[in-house]
This record gives structure tokens, sequence and C-alpha cells, in this order.
């Protein structure tokens, strides 16, 4: 007896529908076609002069002494918007919020925020809690984004993030496989770390 299906055929799934299932990550992606693994990812990395995030460590620091973090919206504006543009000052390129994909009726909706930097793609899952299933959205944006984009990347990369957390994400294209990273960067104690990573997603 096959087991019943997670994902109803017919059925019109959004990305943050995908936020909502009770189903482990393994199973949502296996009915995906996706293999999962979870390990520690080696993530590029650029070397970064000291005054380029002091600058944004003061910002940060300010905006959560300052700002009560009630909300997604609120993690978005005080935190991680002004990460990414930094991100993206430093890489000189475009920030894309709330970018539309339509795929198919179980692949759409928009994601959070959108880096395309020719031979670097990024995508960040803003959340207000739960990174785990967090990561199961942002997993099901990376398979949509494989198939809306022209590209030759080989791997896609995502973080899902709080704004003080940051998990990343791979997609490797060819093999089909999403890997959960096992370490998660603190802001604004790992903020410069971060900044390297990002850049270096960018510029990969």
């Amino acid at each position: 007896m096959s087991r019943p299906r997670i994902i109803q055929p017919g059925q019109s799934y959004t990305f943050s529908k995908y936020f909502e299932l009770p189903f482990s990550p393994e199973d949502i992606l296996a009915e995906l076609g996706r293999t999962y693994e979870r390990k520690q990812l080696q993530l590029p990395k650029v070397e970064l002069v000291t005054e380029t995030t002091q600058q944004l460590q003061r910002v940060i620091e300010r905006n959560l002494r300052r700002v009560k973090l009630l909300s997604e919206d609120a993690r978005k504006q005080a935190i991680i918007a002004p990460i990414l543009l930094e991100v993206c000052e430093i890489a000189q390129t475009q920030l894309n919020i709330e970018y539309p994909i339509n795929v198919s009726d179980q692949l759409k909706g928009n994601l959070d925020y959108y880096i395309d930097k020719g031979k670097g793609l990024l995508v960040i899952e803003a959340k207000q809690a739960d990174l785990s299933r967090g990561f199961i959205q942002l997993a099901v944006e990376l398979i949509a984004l494989d198939q809306w984009i022209n590209s030759d990347n080989l791997i896609l990369y995502g973080a899902v993030t709080t704004g003080e957390d940051w998990r990343f994400v791979t997609y490797k294209r060819q093999e089909k496989q999403i890997t959960e990273d096992f370490k998660l960067y603190r802001v604004p104690e790992e903020l410069t770390e971060l900044i390297k990573i990002l850049v270096g997603i960018l510029s990969n």
C-alpha cells in the first residue's frame, strides 16, 4: 500500500504554504524529487577591509537597541535589509525585494530577497522565528528558482534568517540535492564573517 501524498495533485501551493506543512524536510523534498542532507558547508568567502563593516556593525547594534523585534517586518527593516544593502553595495549589484516566481501550481510565490550577480545567485528568506520550517520554504524556493532562471550556475545558494540568526542552504542543480548547513551565524557577533560569506557567494 502506497503512502498518501503530502502535496495534493490539483491543489495550489505557494512558497509560504510549505512553511505550514507539518512534515519532515526529507518527506517534502522527496515528493518534489529532491534529496536532503545536513552537514557543515564549505561556503565561498572574500576578505574585506575591517572598516567596510564597522559602520554597519554600529547601525545594527543601534537598531537592536532601539527597535522592538516583534514582527517579521520589524526584523526585515531593522536588521536584514541593512545587511543585504551593504552586501549589494560591496558587490555592486541590485537587491530584489518580494521577487515573484511562478513555475507551476506547486512552485510559486514571492522570494523575500533575491540577488542576482550573474555568477552568484542568492535567495534570502526572512522569518520571525522557526528556522526549521523556514528552511523547508527556502528549499522549495531554490527548487523553483532552478526552473525559473536561465543560468549555468551549478549551485544555488540561500539563507533563512530571523535577522539575528542566519543559516545557509545550497541546491546542487545537477544532483537535485538540497543541503542544510549545520552552522548558525549570529548577528551582531559574527556580522563580519556573515558579510564575507554573502559577498563571497555573489563573487563566486
